[in-house]
């Protein structure tokens, strides 16, 4: 006897658009934000007692930002956090590529991307 495949739907690569959120892309940003946040903490070795007086939060606060949930944390806020974490966060507005496709939000860390170019160009070059 042959076994059915489970049915699945293609993902539109934004996981809150594929559950039916409001505003998708606004939550995807925010997932990202939290995301580099994290990233900065643990790269960093910090306690969640030594990330809340950087991030200038109450240790249960971050408790929660650093298990990812979203509750209480606008862009703006994380915006901020960012910066405590001596970021620079830039915002670029453009005409969006294609007349196909909606206008969209994303979060892109251009110095891990900087980073890793340096890395490749130092291996290359020995």
């Amino acid at each position: 006897m042959r076994k059915r495949s489970p049915a699945y739907e293609s993902s539109t690569g934004n996981v809150f658009a594929d559950l039916g959120f409001a505003h998708p892309d606004a939550e995807l940003a925010k997932a990202q934000l939290i995301f580099q946040i994290v990233e900065l903490v643990r790269g960093r070795g910090l306690t969640q007692t030594a990330a809340a007086q950087v991030l200038g939060l109450p240790q249960p606060k971050v408790s929660q930002l650093l298990r990812g949930q979203m509750a209480g944390f606008s862009t703006d806020r994380l915006i901020r956090l960012l910066n405590r974490l001596d970021q620079d966060v830039e915002i670029v507005v453009g005409t969006k590529a294609s007349a196909r496709r909606p206008a969209r939000v994303r979060v892109v860390r251009r110095g891990a991307a900087l980073a890793a170019r340096r890395r490749k160009d130092a291996i290359d070059s020995e």
